[in-house]
This record gives structure tokens, C-alpha cells and sequence, in this order.
């Protein structure tokens, strides 16, 4: 396979969460591909239970000072970044005081989740792709990884379908068991909607999103999908699959050849 420049956008990263399936597969896989000479990049959110001295993050200003409007509302993006030594892997964090540095993640102290998780999401997903389109770094595959990074596929197929750093990238959505119980709210649409990400596009998913509708976005406008652990949604695995979608099931141990396969099947090699 040749070298391709593959972005990862993260929900969780260890050692900078605790550690879950999907925040090892967070720091393993990136750490797996570029040992094998791939480029890549990986952004997770800089959530509020993230030690900033202990991780030893940073503020890259050259980055920061953009600021995203969502629901007519202006919210300052913040980059930061650190290295994971043990996987010897680079990590940009998405601050923002309101919705990241002030809050733990999905859910609050007492268990409730969070009311706009729906507008964090979308933060993310933008402050995400703004950030790439500011490093002139133009990725061949990107891969999501949790709900946080959902609406990436639906943006990379309308809103930046013709940026130049994105009008050729593939999209891979992996699907773990990571519900959300908590609906997005009467405003998701409105506040998803952006340049070409029109909300006449989102007639098919039920007014009050949930994270059953967030994973098929997330399906409709994805290349491939992986299945990353037991207990996935059956249902958006069949949904999937009826769509023709290739499917990455349980790439176990040897997850980085796996992924090397799976990314050159759905963005294979130009010829020389």
C-alpha cells in the first residue's frame, strides 16, 4: 500500500481519558499507521477532565483565534496540542471555554447529559476540518471515531465538498457502543445546517435527533464503516450493508494491517 495522508478525528484519545475501547483504538491505530509510514493527524476534544500541565498541552496560536458561528451565536476555537511519547504520536486538542475546559464529556457531574451536546458536536466537527484547511495538509482518508465526530461525513460531503483539502478525501465512520441517551434537541438541525449543509437535507431523520439518527448521518455520508466492538447497533450495521457500504467487522489484533486493506479498498492507489 502506498503511503496515504490519513486524519483521524477522535472522541476519546488514552492516556488523555480513561481508558475504553475506544480511546486504546484512539491512540493504537494512529500509532499502528504511521509506523508504517503513513502521514497522519489526529484531533480529539479537549475535554474538562484533561489534565493540561500533566499531558504537557499547549496552545498553538498560529492556529487559534477563529472564531464559529453556530445558532447565530460566536464561539472562540482554541488549538492546542501534545505528544503521546509512548506512541510516539501527535495530538491537536478543540478548546473552547463554553463548550470543552468547562465541562467533562458526555454527560455532567451528576449524570445528566449535556443539553447541547448537539452544537459540541458540531464545534468539534468544524474546528476539526477549519484547523486542516489552516495546516494546507490535504488527507486521503479520514477516519471518526465517536459521536463527537458524526457530523464530519455529512460536512465532508456538502459543506467542504469543494475545498480543495477535502474534494478527494474518503470518510470511514467506526461504530462502537457508545450511546447517548439524551436527544439533540428542537435546534440540531438548524444549528447543523452550513454553506451547502442544507437542513431540506436532513427530511429523513426525526426532527428530535438522537444518537439512533446521528449514526445513520454518519452512515449516509460515510465511504465505509467499521465495527470496532461488541454490542454496535445491529440495525446500523444491516443499514450499512443495505447501502452497499463496505464493512470493516472486528479488526482485532492486527487491527493496523486490517485498516491498511480496508483504506486501500476504498481509496485504492492512484496509478502511476
Amino acid at each position: 500500500m502506498a503511503k496515504k495522508k490519513i486524519l483521524f478525528i477522535n472522541q476519546e484519545i488514552s492516556p488523555y481519558v480513561p481508558d475504553t475501547t475506544m480511546s486504546v483504538f484512539g491512540r493504537e491505530i494512529p500509532r499502528a499507521l504511521q509506523e508504517r509510514n503513513h502521514e497522519i493527524r489526529t484531533f480529539m476534544p479537549k475535554w474538562g477532565n484533561i489534565n493540561e500541565r500533566r499531558g504537557q498541552l499547549h496552545e498553538v496560536i498560529r492556529l487559534s483565534g477563529m472564531n464559529l458561528i453556530i445558532n447565530d451565536t460566536d464561539h472562540p476555537l482554541i488549538i492546542k496540542v501534545a505528544s503521546i511519547p509512548t506512541a510516539r504520536v501527535q495530538v491537536y486538542f478543540i478548546d473552547n471555554d463554553d463548550f470543552f475546559t468547562k465541562r467533562q464529556m458526555a454527560v455532567d457531574e451528576n449524570g445528566e447529559g449535556y443539553a447541547d451536546n448537539g452544537e459540541r458536536a458540531i464545534f468539534f466537527a468544524r474546528g476539526v476540518l477549519e484547523t486542516v484547511k489552516k495546516l494546507r495538509w490535504v488527507p486521503d482518508m479520514i477516519l471518526c471515531q465517536g459521536w463527537m465526530s458524526s457530523v464530519v461525513p455529512f460536512y465532508i460531503k456538502t459543506a467542504y465538498q469543494d475545498e480543495p483539502s477535502f474534494a478527494n478525501t474518503k470518510v470511514v465512520t467506526a461504530l462502537y457502543n457508545n450511546k447517548l441517551k439524551k436527544d439533540f434537541g428542537p435546534e440540531f438541525k438548524q444549528c447543523l445546517e452550513f454553506r451547502e449543509a442544507k437542513q431540506e437535507l436532513l427530511t429523513d431523520y426525526k426532527d428530535l435527533f438522537d444518537y439512533e439518527d446521528l449514526e445513520k448521518l454518519a452512515i449516509d455520508y460515510s465511504d465505509g464503516i467499521a465495527v470496532m466492538e461488541k454490542g454496535v447497533s445491529k440495525t446500523s450495521v444491516k443499514y450499512a450493508k443495505s447501502k452497499g457500504l463496505p464493512v470493516l467487522d472486528m479488526p482485532g489484533d492486527d487491527f493496523g494491517d486490517a485498516y491498511e486493506a480496508f483504506f486501500d479498498q476504498i481509496k485504492p492507489d492512484d496509478p502511476e
